[in-house]
């Protein structure tokens, strides 16, 4: 059975094949609808401590309404999105709506536009979402969202171009809260460590990240019961991932498939056929794939790390499950770079008027600890690029780091530069170690913005500047470019 768009019935679908199945955990019938709980775009997010099942062990955490990931919310575009957040943690607490052109007052960018919502106590998020695409919604505030307080954020295209029979959601994280600590742990030890140190299992040296995770998650559970997406062959399937992680990039593989992507950050691009896509922190692809018959494993590895997510893609139940552990040889064929995608004509930006650098530092305080400036400057006395509504600036961004710096633009979305004919809509961008790259802002929402490394250990050690509309507010050090 088909809905309006043509689309695969997921829920006649999936009770079907549980129905032929037999044996498959009944975890699965969730996850192979991409999370565990779907939610209108009216709901109360719940905010709170949690106990949650990462598949085999059970961990203390916060999460939204008790679930990990966080509920799904599903909108369609140019339709309007009500939020009610209740807070019943024992801290103060946002809900950023990640990738979404917002206005200011529900970015949920604490110290900028919203005033953190404290133990107790309510806040309504009312916006309307303009783009359809794939996003996400955490929390802004400290360390929390490297905790559980994330979820997707789904608007649908009325119109929707692409055709496909069945979709999922694939969410993608680096998990330690409650295993070996909780994330101000690491970030005090970050803090108040040189560098290159090693801390004990804690931080891992290499440019993708600091951290060594114990898991590394796929809707919120491990390869020892892991998320199965079940469907049939012969479908045409879109895959939604997003990358909710702190501190680690994926490189992401089908095994036995290749990959069609199909969209950047939500906005759709010319399709490329790829066999990996590397999705940084805070990115988010679509990509299409027609199943073959089997089971095959969905690898996210832990770039520059030792460890993977796992998930299973079923289309036959008698097939053998695949190994969290086997050979995936499509990790180590054609990868995805920026330079393969171009933006479709109508989202092409106009050339820029003027240019700035923003030069992505680190240097070490007298303690030991790390500081990540941007221009040299740290989130308590921000860099400010002044833009006039209007107007499309190019902004270069200079890694003069060994890490990896996924950055992200709130409230806007930029094209990036990656050739002479252009690249790229998207809203965070990997600029990898010794690198620059370009990025093309049309200053069309006025506000003051994040602008900010999506690496939370970098963000939270100072990473983290604004782009402002003409004068600076009143607010004492603030810088402008």
């Amino acid at each position: 059975m088909t809905d309006s768009r043509g689309t695969v019935s997921r829920r006649l679908f999936v009770s079907g094949m549980f129905a032929a199945l037999g044996t498959v955990p009944v975890a699965a019938a969730a996850a192979s609808e991409g999370t565990a709980a779907v939610a209108p775009a009216r709901r109360v997010l719940r905010a709170a401590p949690a106990t949650v099942s990462l598949g085999g062990q059970e961990v203390s955490t916060w999460a939204y309404d008790g679930v990990l990931p966080g509920p799904t919310i599903r909108a369609t575009a140019g339709g309007t999105v009500r939020a009610r957040l209740v807070n019943d943690l024992p801290a103060p607490t946002t809900v950023h709506w990640h990738g979404i052109r917002i206005v200011p007052e529900m970015d949920g960018a604490p110290g900028f536009s919203q005033r953190p919502t404290k133990p107790g106590g309510t806040f309504d998020y009312v916006f309307t979402v303009p783009d359809p695409g794939t996003y996400f919604y955490h929390s802004h505030v400290g360390m929390q969202s490297d905790r559980g307080l994330y979820g997707p954020l789904i608007v649908e295209d009325p119109h929707e171009p692409l055709r496909y029979d069945q979709e999922f959601t694939v969410l993608l994280d680096d998990w330690q809260d409650g295993v070996k600590g909780t994330p101000d742990d690491t970030l005090s030890a970050l803090s108040t460590t040189p560098h290159d140190d090693t801390l004990s299992s804690h931080v891992l040296g290499g440019t993708s990240g600091h951290v060594r995770y114990p898991y590394y998650l796929v809707n919120g559970r491990t390869a020892d019961e892991p998320t199965v997406f079940l469907s049939r062959p012969r479908v045409r399937a879109r895959f939604r991932v997003i990358n909710a992680a702190a501190d680690t990039a994926f490189r992401v593989a089908l095994g036995g498939h290749r990959l069609t992507i199909t969209h950047t950050d939500g906005f759709p691009c010319k399709p490329v056929t790829v066999d990996t896509v590397v999705v940084g922190m805070g990115e988010r692809y679509d990509f299409v794939v027609t199943l073959d018959a089997g089971a095959f494993p969905l690898i996210a590895m832990a770039e520059g790390k030792s460890g993977r997510a796992f998930a299973v893609v079923r289309t036959t139940p008698v097939a053998r499950t695949p190994s969290p552990d086997g050979e995936v040889p499509e990790l180590q064929r054609k990868q995805l770079s920026y330079d393969d995608l171009q933006a479709r004509r109508s989202h092409q930006l106009r050339p820029p008027s003027r240019t700035v650098t923003v030069t992505l530092g680190w240097r070490q305080r007298a303690d030991g600890g790390s500081e990540w400036p941007l221009n040299g400057r740290l989130a308590d006395d921000p860099l400010r690029l002044r833009v006039e509504r209007g107007e499309t600036i190019r902004i270069v961004l200079h890694n003069d780091t060994h890490m990896w710096h996924p950055m992200h633009l709130h409230g806007h979305t930029f094209q990036v530069r990656a050739t002479e004919r252009g690249g790229p809509r998207k809203d965070t961008v990997n600029v990898m170690p010794y690198k620059r790259i370009s990025i093309d802002v049309h200053a069309d929402n006025p506000g003051e913005w994040m602008f900010h490394c999506h690496n939370l250990y970098h963000q939270e050690q100072g990473m983290m500047g604004v782009l402002g509309y003409g004068k600076p507010p009143r607010r004492k050090h603030v810088m402008t470019h």
